[in-house]
């Protein structure tokens, strides 16, 4: 049976600009076990749901601007935390995750969940994750919005600057998820935002997702992940429903790759795509406000302060 670690409760008292109350449901684990994935739900049961996914190495947390805005405006807003993050259950052997485990989990939590009519909203691995979702049901599926994330089948090469964050994330002694997280930001986080990063991790032992997802991405055409990569890849070449991207200036390792979704999806064709000024790679610290009526206009409501 899989081995997991359970971030105690206390951990998340009081967190700044986090109200949420918690949610929770249980999914297989692939094995003879099951885990438990945390989520958000704010907002009205009947309402269009908004799924917003987050990636490496953050949680739910990184979307709490976003949130009250998408509610206001008289939507759902469902933000799950991955397997290995936030309030989620942790796996505590690294092989135990893989991206198609990943895919797994999601995908088993959101059939018993049963949205339907999803906005997705994915950034970084909540692109990777989110967009195999897309592709495994597109049904299900009402638009998309894209933001510093890509679908990579390793048949191009990666950055240097990628590569090393492989090789950091693998060997430093310590992981330490609010300072790269302060990182990914243009603005510089406060110290009680920093610890709420690393609230779900007590110690070094439940930061072993956190520490693989870098190995996980494609980089190399015969990676375990390429094929069904793939696969996705010609399921969203179909895919013509809205599809927005809202990429933003500031982030080395995604700038440029919103034209790869521009140019390959048919449903990104003449919708009003966004470049998010001063957003680095969490935009959703920098510019969450922004991020969320930029979401909120492309599901056809109304620019709201």
């Amino acid at each position: 049976m899989m081995k997991s670690l359970r971030t105690p409760d206390e951990r998340f008292d009081n967190l700044p600009g986090y109200p949420f109350a918690p949610h929770y449901l249980d999914v297989p684990d692939g094995g003879d076990g099951r885990l438990r994935i945390h989520y958000v739900d704010e907002g009205p049961k009947e309402a269009e749901p908004v799924l917003l996914l987050h990636g490496e190495p953050s949680w739910s947390y990184l979307y709490r601007k976003v949130i009250p805005i998408i509610v206001h405006a008289g939507y759902r807003a469902v933000a799950p935390d991955l397997v290995g993050f936030g309030r989620s259950d942790k796996p505590s052997d690294r092989k135990d995750y893989t991206y198609q485990r990943h895919v797994d989990w999601m995908q088993k939590w959101l059939a018993r969940m049963d949205l339907k009519g999803i906005t997705l909203i994915g950034q970084d691995w909540g692109g990777l994750i989110g967009l195999r979702l897309v592709a495994n049901d597109p049904d299900r599926f009402a638009r998309v919005v894209v933001a510093n994330t890509g679908l990579p089948t390793g048949d191009h090469p990666v950055t240097d600057a990628f590569l090393g964050w492989r090789k950091f994330s693998i060997e430093t002694p310590e992981f330490p998820v609010g300072v790269i997280v302060n990182a990914g930001c243009m603005s510089g986080l406060p110290p009680e935002v920093i610890a709420a990063y690393d609230a779900p991790f007590p110690d070094e032992s439940y930061k072993e997702g956190a520490r693989v997802f870098p190995l996980l991405v494609p980089i190399a055409p015969d990676d375990p992940a390429a094929p069904d990569n793939r696969k996705a890849w010609e399921v969203l070449q179909k895919f013509d429903k809205p599809f927005l991207t809202a990429f933003s200036d500031g982030d080395p390792i995604t700038r440029g790759g919103e034209k790869v979704f521009q140019n390959l999806v048919p449903g990104a064709k003449g919708q009003p795509h966004t470049i998010v000024q001063g957003g680095g790679h969490f935009l959703q610290e920098d510019r969450g406000e922004e991020l969320a009526r930029v979401i909120v206009e492309f599901m056809g409501g109304t620019h709201l302060t």
